[in-house]
This record gives C-alpha cells, sequence and structure tokens, in this order.
C-alpha cells in the first residue's frame, strides 16, 4: 500500500479566491517503509492572483513575489504531478493520501488536478486526516485505562508533535517541511518502519 503524504502552501484559505503556491509529497510504500517518490515545486502566478493574496496566510509561510516568480507554470506542475503518480503506480484501492488537513490542501489540489481528471487516472479518493488518527488512536488508549476523554483537545501538528517530543514544525512553513514534519510524526503515532537504505533506493523528482 503507497500513502502520498502531502502538503500545500496557498495565498490564502479561500479555494475561491486563493491558489497553490507550493506543493510537495512524499510517497511512501507504508507496508516496507520505503520512500518510493518525493516531489515538491514552487507554482508561478500573475501578479493580480497575487495581490489577492491573504496578508496572514502569507506571513505563515514567508512567500514573497520574487520567490513566486521563480516557480514554476501550473500547467508544468500539473504535469509533473500526474507523471510522478504514474512512475510511483499511484492507484486506488493501493494508494491513499495523507494529510494533517485534507479538507483544506484536497481543495487546492484540485485546482490543479480537476477532479475528473483524477477520476480518469484512477487515482485514490480517500484523504486520510492525521489529526482523526491520533484521535481515535486517544480514544481507544483512553478507554482501555478506564480515562474520560479530554473536554478540550488542540489537535494541530505541532502539538501532536509535543505531546510526542518531537520538534515543531521549522518556519517559515514550506510544503516539503510540513510533508517531512507529518511523516515524523505519523511514525511517531501511528508506526512506520523505514528500512536504512530507503533512502538510497529513492526516485527524486523535484523543482522550484
Amino acid at each position: 500500500m503507497r500513502a502520498v503524504f502531502l502538503d500545500i502552501e496557498t495565498t490564502g484559505l479561500d479555494q475561491t479566491r486563493h491558489v497553490p503556491i507550493d506543493i510537495a509529497f512524499i510517497i511512501l510504500d507504508v507496508t516496507t517503509g520505503q520512500e518510493i517518490k518525493r516531489y515538491e515545486s514552487v507554482i508561478k502566478y500573475s501578479v493580480d492572483t497575487w495581490n489577492q493574496r491573504d496578508l496572514g496566510s502569507v506571513a505563515i509561510n514567508g512567500f514573497t513575489w520574487e520567490e513566486i516568480q521563480k516557480g514554476k507554470d501550473p500547467q508544468i506542475v500539473t504535469d509533473e504531478i500526474i507523471q510522478a503518480f504514474k512512475e510511483a503506480d499511484v492507484k486506488r484501492l493501493k494508494s491513499v493520501f495523507i494529510c494533517q488537513n485534507p479538507a483544506f490542501d484536497r481543495g487546492f489540489f484540485t485546482q490543479l488536478i480537476d477532479v475528473y481528471t483524477q477520476e480518469k487516472l484512477n487515482w485514490p479518493y480517500h484523504w486520510l486526516d492525521f489529526a482523526s488518527m491520533y484521535w481515535a488512536l486517544l480514544a481507544k488508549e483512553n478507554a482501555e485505562k478506564g480515562m474520560a476523554f479530554p473536554e478540550e483537545l488542540n489537535l494541530s501538528k505541532n502539538e501532536i508533535a509535543k505531546r510526542r517530543n518531537l520538534p515543531p514544525e521549522q518556519e517559515p512553513h514550506r510544503a516539503i517541511r510540513g510533508v517531512e514534519h507529518l511523516i515524523a510524526c505519523y511514525k511517531e503515532v501511528v508506526g512506520l518502519k523505514v528500512p536504512s537504505q530507503s533512502i538510497n533506493n529513492s526516485v527524486s523528482l523535484s523543482g522550484s
């Protein structure tokens, strides 16, 4: 089974006005822990699109107009993602997406590859939520110990990492940093065997 650990940085929160400007994913075989492929790219947009950005969102990821202009055109990124998934054999029933916030990432991902193209390519439609995985495991653990579920619970990735004695995601946020931090949290919370030779055997397809 392959898992596509994915993260996206955007110009804002509104999928009707804002756009993805940085995308990254690492595809792992969750049976063996082997890294199959990784990809990252900054995406270039017009100044009109950039001017619609949410200043608060851009402050978090730290992107500047100059960095955006060094990115790739959206169609090139689309073509590269399709090729990467083809090479990694990402298919429905044998692959899933895993994100910290799939409701957010999936909407912006669809701006690059529309749902009908995803369907035609037989890509997985299950986008798994890491925060929900943590929630379920915590609920099970509390039930087994006869403990009440907490009245308040922060499910941010950084807070989950803190509870597991992991460092927070490096700032400013970048998609590849988010993916690498997500995998580190997943390994700690869910478990993942990662052989030492997996890094040497991985295939890289990246650009910015």
